[in-house]
């Protein structure tokens, strides 16, 4: 029997997946489309992290769907809101009868003669091997494993006796109430876990190596809330979310350009926020400019209040060991801890693990050049969802779900069936993601690569990419558009072929 075909095959069925299967009933509701999701529910992040305090780290405003207002009075949600939302836009639009649950995608395979990928899933539950067939395959698998996150190695971690946690498997049995509790690790996890377990534990130690930036924000937006009263929610959300999108802009440009400017009003703001003759230059001074990471959110400054009232400590050392009882530092100073939490990052994994075949020939994802940071050169008809580094995840999903929408109408205007992205014959190559976190750091080898200049590269600009993406032309030197059976490049690098003008 001949595999189950639809038109656009989409993996995952997270914040990303859940966009683009909307963006195809809103936009090309003449395709077929099937969603495969490796888990057993909706909501991919929003589900799998369950530690205390889980949120956003940056505003619902524009972390929410373009097409589905945000309602909710706080602009820096909590993870179970922002699961329900991603659960209530999917019935909203039909998308969860759509959804095919315990469904690991293995491999994907491009034959050009018939214009298909051939698509094989694993299902965890049954044990079976599943495979479809589709034209157009679009990943929105997020870029992190989801089996297990990043712990370095811990000396003297089988010494300890009391509950060694990471937070992307947060135990469900585990009480922390009147506990000693280590938080290991200065990124946006540690930064929410802190004043969360700080409610009810003994006391809270934030354990870091280095300092991040941490910066305070309203939980709640206050020109959101005043539209709010004489405006509907579908007039007023566009406006907030542009609003915000315009000042995050704003900000990433002048830390870029003024980073000493920046490092100076991060400082002074922390300082405000903390008792005096706290050590602010040990504790929240990086070394690095602002936006070389993320910038951890702190909603109306729960972690310096949490500092302030004595509930939580931060120590900026390094773990030389841990011993029965706690942590032994490179200073030689002890932490006592009954918890200790590794808030040390994630495991980077593009694709959800999954191999790509072109023509029998594997691809190496390494050696690909990103096109307009959605497709990859000599990948015919497939496109993947890697969000902004410089701000919320879904601008850019609902970029490229929409790009991928106008793909489509495009192949069936000219009679074409197959869109090949092709990469750039002269000019240096940098990592897809360009952050300076350690968990890119340790996979940077592994990413896609992005060129000079676009359309090989996008420039982490919401409103420029609007233009680029949503208003652009279809047909550029990046880009080639054939039909089944044509000869097709399989040179990711330096390809041949005329593209299209």
């Amino acid at each position: 029997m001949a595999p189950e075909h639809v038109d656009v095959l989409i993996v995952g069925a997270g914040l990303s997946g859940v966009g683009a299967a909307c963006h195809l009933r809103r936009n090309r509701p003449d395709k077929t489309y099937a969603v495969l999701e490796a888990r057993d529910a909706t909501g991919g992040t929003w589900d799998l992290f369950r530690y205390p305090g889980i949120r956003s780290d940056s505003d619902m405003f524009t972390l929410g769907y373009s097409f589905k207002p945000w309602t909710n009075p706080l602009a820096i949600a909590d993870g179970d809101s922002i699961r329900d939302y991603v659960r209530e836009t999917a019935r909203e639009y039909g998308v969860d009868e759509h959804i095919r649950f315990h469904h690991r995608v293995l491999a994907a395979e491009w034959d050009s003669a018939t214009a298909r990928w051939t698509v094989r899933a694993h299902r965890d539950d049954t044990g079976e091997d599943v495979t479809l067939t589709c034209a157009f395959l679009f990943t929105c698998s997020g870029y992190y494993r989801y089996d297990t996150g990043y712990t370095p190695d811990l000396p003297g971690a089988r010494s300890y006796t009391g509950r060694l946690v990471h937070p992307q498997h947060w135990p469900a049995d585990l009480d922390h109430t009147g506990k000693r509790v280590v938080v290991i690790g200065s990124g946006a996890t540690a930064v929410t876990l802190v004043p969360a377990l700080a409610e009810r534990a003994a006391h809270v130690t934030m354990l870091q190596r280095s300092p991040t930036y941490v910066v305070a924000l309203p939980s709640r937006d206050a020109l959101a809330d005043a539209l709010r009263r004489f405006l509907s929610p579908k007039v007023a959300y566009p406006v907030v979310r542009w609003k915000n999108v315009l000042f995050g802009t704003a900000t990433f440009q002048l830390s870029r350009r003024a980073p000493r400017l920046v490092k100076r009003f991060l400082r002074r703001a922390a300082r405000g926020r903390l008792p005096a003759g706290y050590d602010v230059d040990r504790h929240f001074s990086p070394r690095y400019d602002p936006w070389d990471q993320r910038l951890c959110v702190a909603p109306d400054g729960d972690l310096f209040t949490a500092l302030g009232q004595g509930r939580a400590s931060m120590v900026t050392d390094r773990v030389e060991t841990l011993t029965a009882t706690g942590l032994r530092l490179a200073s030689g100073a002890e932490l006592t801890a009954d918890v200790v939490v590794t808030a040390t990052g994630l495991n980077l994994l593009v694709l959800g693990g999954m191999t790509i075949t072109v023509d029998g020939e594997r691809v190496d994802l390494a050696q690909t050049v990103a096109y307009k940071g959605m497709m990859l050169s000599g990948v015919p008809n497939f496109a993947l969802t890697i969000g902004y580094t410089n701000a919320s995840w879904t601008l850019k999903a609902d970029l490229v779900a929409t790009y991928v929408c106008r793909l489509l109408a495009h192949l069936d205007a000219i009679g074409q069936q197959v869109v090949t992205p092709l990469a750039p014959t002269s000019g240096d190559l940098e990592p897809l993601i360009d952050l300076k976190s350690g968990y890119v750091l340790r996979s940077v080898d592994a990413l896609p690569k992005q060129g000079a200049a676009a359309p090989w590269r996008l420039h982490q600009n919401y409103a420029r990419d609007v233009l680029l993406m949503r208003h652009g032309r279809l047909t550029d030197s990046g880009v080639r558009f054939s039909r089944a059976g044509e000869a097709a490049t399989t040179d990711r690098r330096d390809p041949a072929g005329t593209p299209a003008g």
